[in-house]
Parts: C-alpha cells; sequence; structure tokens
C-alpha cells in the first residue's frame, strides 16, 4: 500500500499592483473621472493663461454655442451604446433646416406645426435606418453612411442657396434669453440641450428600454436569452437618434436664422468624438450621459480658448480633438486589459 501524497497549498494568486487596484476602484466611472478631471484642469488653466476665460457667461456660452452639438450628442450616445453608429446625423440636421426654411418662408406654414412635423421626419428617417439595419443584419456604419447622403443629397435638390428665416416666431425665438442674475443668460436653444440631457439620464437609468440599451450593447445574445425587446430597441436607438438630430436641426435655425444645405457638415464627426471623449465604449455597453455632457464642454472650451487667443489658427480645434480621440482610444484598451487582468 503505497503512502498518502503530501498535501500542498494551492499557489498564491498573483497579487494586483497598487497603481493597477487604483484604476479599478470601479472601472466602469473611471473613464468618466478622467473626462471630468480633463475638463476641470483645462479650465483651471485656460483661467490662469487667458484673462476672462472664467467669467460665468463665458461658461454659460459653451451651453449656447454647442446647444445642438449637446442634442446631437445625447441620441449618439444612446446608438453607441447599443454597439451602434450613426452617420447622418449633420445632413439631417442640414434636411431640417432647409425643409423649415422653404414651408415657413415660401409656403407660409405656421412655425409651431413645422417643428413637431420635423421632429417626425427625423424619427422616421432614424427608424427606417434601424430598421435596415436590424432587419437585414446590415452595418451600422454602412447604412447610416448611406443615410447622410440620402439626406444631404435631398437638401441640394430642395435648394443649394441659403434661405434666410425672418418669420417673427423664429426670430423671436432666436433672440429670447432667460435671464439668471449679474449679466449672464442662457438662450432657448441651450436650455433645450439640457432638458434633452436631464431627460436622456432618465430614459437611459429609469426605464426599461434604458436597461435594454446598456443589455444589448453588452451582448445581443444575452439580451435575447433574458428576453429584451432586442429588435425594437435597436430600431428605437435609431429613431430616437434621427428625432434628437432633428431637434437639433430645429434649434440649429435659432442659432443661425437661415436653412442651408451646407450647414452641420462634419457634425457627426463632432459628436461621435464628444461620445468617446466622453467615456462611452465604442464597442457598446458602459458609457453615461453626463460624459457625453463634459465631452461636448471639453469640445466647446478647447473652441474658446483658441477664439481668445487669437493668434492660434482655427484647425488647432481639430488637432486638439484627434489627439484626445487617439488618448481615449488608447485609455478604453487600458480599461479593457485592466479587467481582464482582475478577472
Amino acid at each position: 500500500m503505497s503512502a498518502p501524497l503530501p498535501l500542498t497549498a494551492p499557489a498564491p494568486r498573483p497579487t494586483m499592483p497598487r497603481w493597477r487596484a487604483l484604476l479599478l476602484f470601479d472601472s466602469k466611472y473611471t473613464p468618466l473621472a478622467i473626462t471630468i478631471a480633463l475638463f476641470v484642469s483645462m479650465t483651471v488653466a485656460g483661467g490662469i493663461v487667458y484673462d476672462g476665460l472664467l467669467q460665468p457667461q463665458i461658461f454659460l456660452n459653451l451651453f449656447v454655442d454647442n446647444a445642438f452639438l449637446l442634442i446631437v450628442a445625447v441620441g449618439m450616445t444612446f446608438v453607441i451604446l447599443t454597439g451602434g453608429i450613426d452617420l447622418s446625423v449633420g445632413s439631417v440636421i442640414a434636411l431640417t433646416t432647409v425643409v423649415s426654411a422653404v414651408l415657413v418662408e415660401h409656403h407660409g406654414w405656421n412655425p409651431w406645426l413645422v417643428m413637431p412635423l420635423m421632429l417626425l421626419m427625423g424619427a422616421a428617417f432614424g427608424g427606417a435606418m434601424g430598421l435596415l439595419i436590424q432587419r437585414f443584419r446590415l452595418q451600422p456604419f454602412v447604412v447610416t453612411l448611406g443615410g447622410m447622403f440620402l439626406a444631404r443629397g435631398i437638401s441640394f435638390l430642395i435648394s443649394v442657396d441659403s434661405i434666410s428665416i425672418t418669420n417673427p416666431v423664429y426670430m423671436s425665438i432666436a433672440e429670447a434669453r432667460l435671464s439668471l442674475g449679474g449679466g449672464c443668460s442662457l438662450s432657448v436653444g441651450a436650455l433645450l440641450s439640457i432638458g434633452v440631457l436631464l431627460a436622456g439620464i432618465w430614459l437611459a437609468h429609469a426605464t426599461a428600454f434604458g436597461r435594454s440599451i446598456y443589455a444589448l450593447g453588452g451582448s445581443e445574445a444575452s439580451a435575447r436569452l433574458m428576453g429584451l425587446p432586442v429588435a425594437a430597441t435597436q430600431i428605437g436607438v435609431y429613431a430616437l437618434s434621427g428625432a434628437c438630430s432633428a431637434l437639433a436641426g430645429i434649434v440649429y435655425t435659432f442659432y443661425m436664422l437661415s436653412g442651408y444645405s451646407l450647414h452641420a457638415q462634419g457634425l457627426e464627426l463632432d459628436a461621435i468624438a464628444a461620445v468617446v471623449v466622453g467615456g462611452t465604449l465604442l464597442t457598446g455597453g458602459s458609457g453615461y450621459l453626463v460624459g457625453t455632457l463634459f465631452g461636448v464642454l471639453i469640445l466647446g472650451l478647447i473652441q474658446t480658448i483658441i477664439t481668445i487667443d487669437g493668434t492660434l489658427s482655427s484647425w488647432w480645434t481639430k488637432i486638439v480633438i484627434g489627439g484626445l480621440l487617439f488618448l481615449f482610444c488608447l485609455l478604453q484598451r487600458l480599461f479593457a486589459g485592466l479587467r481582464r487582468t482582475r478577472v
């Protein structure tokens, strides 16, 4: 009879370096914390270098001048959370401004009828793209790229010239301001963008639709096994993005008081950049609208600093944003690797 083998203690599990443990205090909040820290540090540094940058109205102008971008970015966040993309948003804004200008200025339609009609048009356009993506399993990049060309092309068919909007309703809304005291104020567009942001936060975290979006972005197969309405959710996020784009187009008409086929060129890339800089993963399933807000504010702050400086080319805005995108894409890969190490 052989002697029993001696019992050996299991090999100790390798411990995680302290710097990794600190980064992973709660990995889902880390990108958001980095985005907020970046915005605060940029604001403080800019305020030290440039006099007047920290004035309250200049800060509020980040909302006033980027209201339409924030609205689009809210819709884009929902799409990216599902693992998709929407390249049509800038063209839908242009189409909304052109159609609104033609109906109000050339055909005398009531503005209060035109505005909800534009929202329905945007939602239908986005929903149609979502249906193509979901029903025929097409790539969102290709479908929304087609939507971008389609909407922009329709805009040029309607009018190749800029159409000024002189309707009293549009002009009064464009000039309206909510006074906050001390000479500070917010435009109607800025108030709408803040309202859309708050509604989006509620939708993402307090509704079954929001939970389905996060589940779909995490794993479509798992979402189906859980019995979630995957098809309706996928179509719904693109319809929501289209509606947000149309609303951004309405705000853009308040901002520019014109309809033009070349409006909002490249805005879809700015929206994607704001969402990524805000900490939302391009693979879906992780991200917060608060991060998107700070992503938009960072983009607006970069533009404001360059404008105040006066000696830098406006193209530096694109250069800095491009650098930030590279940085945040690398950070996303870093945190993904750290999570795998922890597991």
